[in-house]
C-alpha cells in the first residue's frame, strides 16, 4: 500500500509539473490571447455594416459639341455669344445632367460617400456614362424639327451623337446596355430613342416613353431640379394663411388637361390661390413666397405624368396634393411619399368642394406632421446638397448593375428568333387601385 500510495503522488507531481510548464510556455508564447473580459467587451460592440465596394464607371470624353458646344449655341439662341469665357450651364428644371457631369469631374476625395468611382481606363469600368446635354439641346431647339440651315437642330445632334456611340468598341460590346444615358426631359433623344433602349435611361417619369423602351426594371426616375428657393424656417402653420396653392402653366396636354378643370374647381375659393404662370424670374419669387406660405401645395399632372413643382412643394415644407393618377416618383426604394403627400385621384379631385374640404379637415398636428416628414427627405430632392440628389441617382445607378450583367450575358448565348411573344423585362403594374390617402 505504502508503494502504492508513492506511485500515485510521484504521478499527481508529474501532472501538476505538465499543466504549470503549458501554462508557463502558453504565457510567453501567446501573451496577447484575449481575457474572458475582452471577449465580452468585442461581443457588445455593435456590428459594422458590410463595405460594399463601388461601382466602377467610365465617363466618355465627348466631343464638344455634345457637352460645352449645347451651352454656347444656348447663348447663342438666348442672348448672343457676347463672352464665351463666362459661359455657365444656364438654370432650368433638367439640371440633373450638369449635376452629374460636374460631380464626374471632381477629384475622388471631393466625392465621400458615393457609391461610385470615376476610373480612367474603360477596361475597368462596370458602367459607362455618356455626359450629353441632351435636355439642354432641346431648350435650344425650342421648335422641332427645324428647317436645314436655320440654325442649331437637336434632331442633328441626336443623329450625331448616335452615330458617335455606334463607332465605340465599349458600346457594341454589349449593345449599350452598360450605359448610362440623361434623357431627363420628356422628349430628350426622342428621335434616337429606339436606338438607346438598350442603356440606363435617366428619365423624369415614362409619360413618353413606350413600354419597349423604358421600365422601372432597367432606368432610373430622377427628381426635377427645384426652381424655388428652400424654405429656410421650422415647421409651423402660423404664417402659412394660404390654404392650397398653385402657379404655373393652366393648359397642358393629355394628362396635364386636368389642370385647366382644376383651375375652374378651386379658382372662386376664398382660402386658395391658383394662378397662371409661366417660367420667369419674376415667376419664381412668387411661386417661393407662395409655397413659403401655404399649407398645401397643388401638384396636377403637366404634360407627362410628373411636374417640376412637386419637387418646389417638398423644398418649400408645403404638403403635396398629388392629383395625377400615372405619376412615377424617384427613390422610392427608401422613400415613402404617403408620410408627407396626400394623393387624390384626377376624377374625384374635380367634383366641386371635394379638395377643399377635405384639405380644410386636416388638423394642424397632421400637417406638422407632414412637414416633419419632408424636413427629413428634402435632401433627397436637393441637387445642391453633397448627401442630395446626386448621391441617391448614382445609388440607384449602382444597383441596376447585376441586372445588366445577367442580360448582357444572357443574350450572348441566346438563339436569335423572330418572336411575337411579349417582351418581359418591364414590369407591368396595376394602375386601376389609385385611391385618396387622406
Amino acid at each position: 500500500m505504502a508503494r502504492k500510495s508513492s506511485l500515485l503522488k510521484r504521478a499527481a507531481i508529474a501532472v501538476v509539473s505538465v499543466i504549470a510548464t503549458y501554462v508557463i510556455l502558453n504565457a510567453s508564447v501567446s501573451p496577447s490571447l484575449p481575457s474572458s473580459s475582452d471577449l465580452i467587451r468585442e461581443e457588445d460592440e455593435q456590428p459594422r455594416a458590410p463595405i460594399h465596394p463601388k461601382v466602377k464607371v467610365y465617363m466618355y470624353d465627348l466631343p464638344n459639341r455634345f457637352t460645352h458646344g449645347i451651352i454656347e449655341q444656348h447663348a447663342i439662341v438666348r442672348n448672343g455669344l457676347k463672352n464665351p469665357t463666362t459661359l455657365k450651364y444656364p438654370g432650368h428644371q433638367h439640371m440633373h445632367e450638369w449635376y452629374l457631369f460636374s460631380d464626374l469631374n471632381r477629384p475622388e476625395a471631393d466625392r465621400p460617400g458615393s457609391p461610385i468611382t470615376r476610373v480612367s481606363d474603360p477596361a475597368d469600368a462596370d458602367l459607362f456614362y455618356v455626359p450629353v446635354f441632351s435636355s439642354l439641346s432641346l431648350i435650344v431647339n425650342a421648335g422641332r424639327p427645324v428647317d436645314p440651315g436655320s440654325g442649331y437642330s437637336d434632331e442633328k445632334m441626336q443623329e450625331e451623337l448616335m452615330d458617335w456611340l455606334e463607332s465605340q468598341e465599349w458600346w457594341r460590346r454589349n449593345k449599350g446596355r452598360d450605359h448610362v444615358i440623361p434623357a431627363g426631359d420628356p422628349n430628350a433623344l426622342y428621335r434616337i430613342l429606339d436606338r438607346v433602349k438598350n442603356a440606363v435611361l435617366l428619365v423624369a417619369d415614362f409619360g413618353r416613353i413606350r413600354p419597349d423602351q423604358g421600365s422601372f426594371v432597367k432606368d432610373v426616375v430622377i427628381p426635377y431640379s427645384h426652381r424655388v428657393n428652400l424654405f429656410a424656417g421650422e415647421i409651423g402653420v402660423e404664417a402659412r394663411s394660404t390654404l392650397l396653392f398653385f402657379m404655373g402653366n393652366r393648359y397642358r396636354k393629355d394628362g396635364g388637361k386636368v389642370r385647366d378643370l382644376l383651375f375652374q374647381v378651386l379658382e372662386k375659393e376664398e382660402d386658395v390661390t391658383i394662378k397662371h404662370g409661366t417660367q420667369s424670374r419674376e415667376n419664381r419669387r412668387a411661386a417661393t413666397k407662395g409655397m413659403h406660405t401655404s399649407k398645401f401645395c397643388l401638384n396636377p399632372a403637366g404634360d407627362t405624368p410628373s411636374a417640376c413643382r412637386l419637387f418646389d412643394s417638398i423644398v418649400s415644407l408645403c404638403v403635396p396634393v398629388i392629383v395625377s393618377d400615372s405619376i412615377e416618383l424617384p427613390f422610392e426604394d427608401v422613400i415613402d411619399y404617403r408620410k408627407f403627400s396626400i394623393f387624390v385621384e384626377a376624377g374625384v379631385a374635380l367634383e366641386p368642394g371635394f379638395l377643399v374640404g377635405m384639405l380644410r379637415r386636416i388638423g394642424t398636428e397632421k400637417v406638422l406632421e407632414y412637414q416633419r416628414e419632408m424636413k427629413q427627405v428634402r435632401r433627397y430632392f436637393d441637387y445642391d446638397n453633397p448627401n442630395g440628389a446626386v448621391k441617391e441617382i448614382w445609388r440607384q445607378v449602382s444597383q441596376k448593375l447585376p441586372l445588366i450583367k445577367l442580360m448582357s450575358n444572357r443574350e450572348k448565348r441566346l438563339v436569335l428568333r423572330n418572336s411575337t411573344e411579349p417582351d418581359c423585362s418591364c414590369l407591368c403594374t396595376n394602375q386601376t387601385g389609385l385611391v385618396t390617402s387622406v
